[in-house]
């Protein structure tokens, strides 16, 4: 492991069972027929938003909407402002998370300063306090940087964590350069704006030895070259989203709550993603939750704010779309949503458990969210799967039972 302390998918499920014997989960045993207790879910891929931009989301409501969902660790991304890409930018960002977080919140630091593009953040000063290195939001386009990057991430034994975008390839476009663009005359995104720069960086990795991780998966491209770089030793692993997983722009609306980067995909690119978590080549499932203000979401799809959120919407989407159909079994999800991103970047289990009703039916809708953000291409889905507490070292950090004041 190049990140830390070295934990085992073995170790971590030791550790729950042993948190399972303990007389504070034991008084949850028998568990009524339906419920069950899962591992804290780790999200290695979220935006709190604070500092700079807390009207969207700050590290308590982000913290607790997580908590909602059945996570007790999180990684939060650096476009923030100011940008962490000093000890001292870091600072600011390490602030609230230590005075507010419910929850084990591992701030990512920047790759270049100000993600900019241009010069390399101070890595070596902040590698310390950040869980990994990345420029998300925005794709490092020079190939020297990057190799520069993953050189002294490498030195440093940290993650090269990377959003895959070529700007080249953009053309001004903002959903999938598919069917539905064609059809309803919208500006597309294609594929090669993702694939591309993974094929340069996975080269890059091997050439370096760097830890190399990356982000939001979406197409089969992808998850193609990816695949063959693992088979070659390379040493990458990568996430996709649960939107790509039960979605695609066959189901894409005009309102902006369709509207993320990387868009939704075409129903290949969907069943490709699902082969990869089958066959192990995708490692983990991310929300990459980024919340908007109702106003920043509310302009249809060419002019809205790309992001959705996805913390409090993960496990049902999943649970009910990939599990109850028999697509994917439900140990298979708990690897993907608590073991395998803890092992990859080196985060315990610290303790963290939730408690969920699996045949709980209701229909999501976000005004029964914690997170400030609203905009989720799942209102309205019938879903099955309902956290009841969470519990972090200890502390119920959420309990549907107080929440509803019961």
């Amino acid at each position: 492991m190049a990140n830390g302390t070295k934990f085992t998918r073995d170790q971590l499920e030791m550790e729950f069972s042993s948190l399972c014997r303990n007389a504070e989960v034991g008084t949850l045993s028998p568990l009524p027929s339906g419920f069950a207790v899962f591992p804290g879910f780790c999200d290695v891929h979220v935006h709190f938003r604070e500092p700079g931009f807390s009207y969207k989301e700050t590290v308590e409501t982000g913290s607790l909407a997580a908590a909602h969902g059945g996570y007790t660790a999180v990684c939060s991304m650096p476009n923030l402002k100011p940008v962490p890409d000093s000890r001292e930018h870091l600072g600011e960002v390490l602030a609230p998370i230590r005075a507010r977080s419910l929850i084990d919140v591992r701030p990512y630091g920047s790759l270049t300063v100000n993600e900019a593009g241009e010069e390399l953040s101070d890595l070596e000063a902040m590698a310390p306090d950040v869980i990994a290195f990345s420029d998300d939001g925005r794709g490092v386009q020079s190939e020297s940087l990057m190799r520069s990057a993953m050189e002294r991430c490498a030195k440093l034994g940290k993650i090269a964590a990377a959003h895959c975008e070529d700007n080249s390839l953009l053309r001004g476009g903002y959903i999938h350069d598919g069917d539905y663009a064609r059809a309803h005359g919208h500006r597309g995104i294609c594929s090669e704006s993702e694939w591309g720069p993974i094929a340069r960086d996975v080269k890059l990795a091997r050439e370096t030895g760097c830890s190399y991780h990356v982000c939001h998966v979406s197409t089969k491209e992808s998850v193609e070259i990816i695949r063959r770089a693992k088979a070659e030793g390379t040493d990458v692993t990568c996430e996709t989203a649960p939107h790509y997983l039960t979605m695609d722009d066959s189901d894409l609306g005009e309102d902006g709550r369709f509207k993320m980067n990387p868009p939704l995909r075409s129903p290949a690119d969907r069943e490709a993603l699902i082969e990869g978590l089958l066959d192990g080549t995708v490692d983990m499932i991310a929300t990459d939750h980024a919340p908007h203000s109702a106003e920043e979401k509310s302009r249809g799809l060419e002019k809205s704010a790309f992001g959705i959120v996805g913390l409090e919407t993960a496990f049902p989407v999943l649970y009910t779309k990939l599990v109850l159909p028999g697509i994917l079994s439900l140990e298979k999800l708990i690897d993907l949503l608590a073991y395998s991103p803890r092992a990859r970047f080196g985060i315990p289990l610290g303790g963290g458990y939730s408690v969920w009703d699996l045949g709980a039916e209701y229909r999501i809708d976000p005004r029964d969210f914690l997170s400030k953000g609203r905009a989720t291409p799942f209102e309205g889905w019938e879903v099955r799967g309902k956290c009841l507490k969470t519990v972090y070292r200890g502390k119920t950090v959420w309990s549907d039972e107080e929440n509803r004041g019961g």
